[in-house]
């Protein structure tokens, strides 16, 4: 056994077994020799970065042949060997997983052009292989972890890469602490100002509440425990340095308006016991008024779910509370990646995110690379903005793009209560057709089944890709003189 398998070794638990740990050992000292003689810019030997990936990937307790693939996914661009070796000695599966990541090794940010280009590969092999995003984005993890020692054109332009491309993904698979990572990376290379200045902001906070959180976690591990709660576990939460510079840029810089900076997290046995830690935590401390979000009942459209609440405690200060399962957590600091720890137990991955790969795969078979790029600014709100849910009056459930309106809603009903749409109801209150939709709003379309077309002014203030496309086919060839009329408002 190497020192580096040796290593390697100690975070791989129960799950494996002697064969998968065999195939893991297998793969080192293949890529170890394949990477022989190699060094990387940091001066440590280049298989040091195999290492590392296979690291990270175990760590998201992934099944054996992923942390494989990883071991292996720059050998046959880097070294002498093959893909035809990965495939004689691991097998196609592995293989394929390796050379889809050697495909994606050449994604660069350079400009807007090619930007939307290696854009649409990452789509195409996420929806192909999830699997394969996986690989990469530990690749590009522990690339970020040595940006350093890269010159500074590089760095900027693998930082922006991250901003642009990883991190975004990262939140539509709902990999929480991926997404985290990867934007208070690019962040610190992109604004070195501003990234020190909401690191201190955060390491001051840290100390502010350090000891109300040390009391709190006392407290309340007590109450849970005498009052029955299952599968109890706490431990404290810092809120990532580029989310707080977002969420100050909201509040004007006003750090007082922002409570969940550091936030204590309870993790429970089960859905009751997140309730009844609720209850809990309710009777020893003061509620905030309007800051209890049920997470869990109306989960966020990327799969998250969690109750969240805001107290004063008895020193007067507020403190945030997340509360959860165990598995909830797990899902939501590893999204998809935490459902394919369990593939072989037949564990599906969620629902909307499958839903959003499928929905990847589709625009690949409709879009020609020019109308991609053409439509790159829809695609990337489509995809990568922040979501929301919107309610029917039949009680279903839409995701949408934050912002939204309600013709964008009425199109993603169906294309025909789109064209016929004249008026909405917005929690029971008539509403214009262009008000920018909340997460938990009552939406009611009001139709008129004579109407034959949409208003050509929808397209000014629409969000969504499949609204306009719609409004667009209705309106083609209606009469003369139309279609370039409406073509000024396409982006």
């Amino acid at each position: 056994m190497s020192v580096e398998f040796d290593k390697f070794r100690e975070v791989l638990d129960s799950r494996y077994s002697q064969d998968d740990i065999a195939l893991i050992e297998r793969a080192f000292e293949f890529a170890k020799t394949a990477h022989d003689g190699q060094f990387r810019v940091t001066g440590e030997p280049y298989f040091a970065h195999s290492a590392a990936v296979a690291a990270k990937l175990a760590d998201l307790k992934l099944p054996s042949a992923v942390i494989v693939a990883g071991v292996l996914h720059d050998v046959p661009e880097d070294t002498s060997k093959t893909l035809q070796d990965v495939i004689d000695e691991f097998g196609d599966d592995i293989a394929s997983m390796v050379g889809a990541v050697t495909k994606l090794g050449k994604v660069k940010y350079r400009g807007e052009d090619r930007y939307a280009e290696n854009l649409r590969k990452m789509f195409v092999a996420m929806a192909q292989d999830v699997r394969v995003i996986f690989i990469k984005f530990a690749d590009r993890m522990h690339n970020m972890e040595t940006l350093y020692a890269l010159e500074e054109k590089k760095r900027i332009r693998i930082a922006k890469e991250v901003l642009e491309i990883y991190a975004p993904i990262a939140n539509r698979l709902g990999m929480g602490e991926y997404r985290g990572l990867f934007e208070d990376y690019a962040f610190k290379y992109l604004q070195p100002k501003e990234y020190s200045w909401t690191q201190h902001l955060l390491e001051e906070r840290v100390k502010k509440f350090g000891p109300a959180m040390e009391r709190a976690i006392k407290s309340v591990d007590f109450e849970l425990r005498k009052n029955g709660v299952q599968g109890v576990e706490l431990h404290g939460r810092v809120k990532h340095c580029y989310s707080l510079h977002r969420k100050l840029l909201r509040y004007k810089s006003d750090i007082s308006k922002v409570y969940d900076i550091v936030a204590l997290r309870i993790l429970v046995k089960d859905i009751p016991a997140c309730y009844g830690a609720l209850g809990v935590l309710h009777g020893l401390y003061t509620p905030l008024p309007g800051r209890i979000k049920d997470y869990i009942a109306q989960p966020k459209p990327n799969g998250y779910q969690s109750l969240h609440t805001s107290v004063f405690d008895e020193q007067g200060s507020v403190l945030e509370f997340q509360i959860r399962t165990h598995q909830m957590h797990e899902e939501n600091e590893y999204g998809v990646a935490a459902h394919w720890r369990y593939k072989e137990k037949g564990t599906a991955p969620n629902e909307r995110q499958v839903r959003w790969m499928e929905e990847l795969a589709l625009i690949q078979k409709e879009l020609s690379t020019s109308d991609f790029m053409q439509h790159l600014n829809e695609l990337k709100l489509d995809m990568f903005s922040d979501r929301i849910f919107v309610f029917t009056p039949r009680g279903d459930v839409i995701d949408l793009p934050e912002h939204s309106t309600p013709i964008d809603l009425a199109y993603a009903i169906h294309s025909e209560i789109g064209n016929k749409a004249v008026q909405t109801r917005i929690n029971g209150e008539i509403a214009s057709l262009d008000t920018p939709l909340k997460s938990g709003d009552l939406c009611e379309i009001i139709v008129d089944r004579n109407r034959k077309l949409p208003n050509e002014d929808w397209l000014g203030f629409i969000k969504t890709r499949h609204a306009r496309e719609k409004i667009k086919d209705a309106l083609r060839g209606s009469k003369p003189g139309l279609w370039s009329s409406l073509m000024k408002h396409v982006r």
